[in-house]
């Protein structure tokens, strides 16, 4: 049953994320501005936060590229946590519930 309900929650979020918008979206602004350096690549932002996440389950990233800030979403215990990180730093900003 848990299953089911993190399936179905997934389902319903993934759809919604800008980071894999088509072209000119904010996958390719995020991508630009990796190229440029000016922000770090969501590569390196999950190489930092994943690890810290153990016992949840990793449902994917966003990027907002007018903050410079990636969301990443996970579950864990049925309850969504969002982490948002600096792109430019690599620094947690925020942590939510």
């Amino acid at each position: 049953m848990k299953q089911i309900f993190t399936l179905l929650l997934a389902l319903t979020v993934i759809p919604a994320l800008p980071a894999h918008a088509g072209p000119g979206g904010a996958q390719e602004k995020a991508r630009r501005e990796v190229q440029a350096g000016n922000v770090r690549s969501l590569r390196e932002i999950e190489g930092a936060v994943l690890p810290q996440m153990q016992g949840a389950q990793y449902i994917g990233p966003e990027y907002d590229p007018a903050a410079f800030v990636y969301r990443l979403k996970f579950i864990r215990d049925g309850h969504v946590i969002f982490i948002d990180v600096d792109a430019r730093s690599g620094q947690v900003i925020r942590q939510s519930r």
